[in-house]
């Protein structure tokens, strides 16, 4: 019987808004068979700048019992599903201060021949969402992964739009994530486990 595709969910989230997306991730990825962590990755801002936003404020308690992310998560896995809203076009600077931990991993060949994909969300209409995942694959090329994206194998995608990956207008935080951005998620979550698996089986036949 073949072992069970690992999947590792790394995000970050203020208000909310990308945690709810990762949650949708994980349920998928657990309904497609896989052994799943949900992990969160350090929060990088002061405290004061967390209670000035009352939605950054009541997120961040009511997450504070998901672990953080470790290097190790990367390395367990067979799958790794990275989440994170945009700044300004690019990754928010908490997710992008896990990926700059991970040089030993990529130096042992740790972080090739798995898969990767990611999902975002912008305040905005648009507002960086294709920039911040394309920049979050060129991190992939450079570990040597196999990046997987929802594309436009679903029906569902000529809604959602965004063939690159998962992604939301929350509207400053104030609209939670619709069916057709977790619908999404849930096919990128699929579409991952199941290459993920084919990939680890090629690998083990050699």
């Amino acid at each position: 019987m073949a072992a069970q595709t690992k999947v590792a969910v790394i995000y970050y989230s203020a208000t909310g808004i990308t945690y709810q997306m990762a949650q949708a991730v994980c349920e998928a990825a657990g309904d497609a068979g896989a052994d799943v962590r949900l992990r969160k990755v350090r929060e990088l801002a002061p405290d004061e700048a967390i209670r000035s936003n009352s939605g950054w404020q009541a997120h961040h308690l009511e997450t504070q019992d998901v672990p953080e992310a470790m290097v190790d998560d990367l390395a367990w896995a067979d799958v790794v599903i990275l989440g994170a809203p945009t700044r300004y076009g690019m990754v928010a600077a908490q997710l992008k201060q896990f990926i700059d931990t991970t040089g030993p991993l990529w130096a042992q060949g740790a972080l090739a021949n798995k898969v990767y994909s990611a999902f975002t969300s912008t305040a905005t209409s648009h507002g960086g969402q294709e920039t911040t995942l394309t920049s979050l694959f060129n991190v992939f090329y450079h570990w040597g992964g196999v990046v997987v994206t929802p594309g436009y194998t679903d029906t569902s995608q000529f809604i959602a739009g965004n063939p690159y990956g998962p992604s939301h207008t929350s509207n400053n935080g104030e609209v939670a994530p619709d069916a057709v951005a977790l619908g999404a998620c849930a096919l990128t979550a699929r579409r991952a486990v199941q290459m993920g698996a084919a990939l680890k089986a090629g690998l083990a036949a050699g």
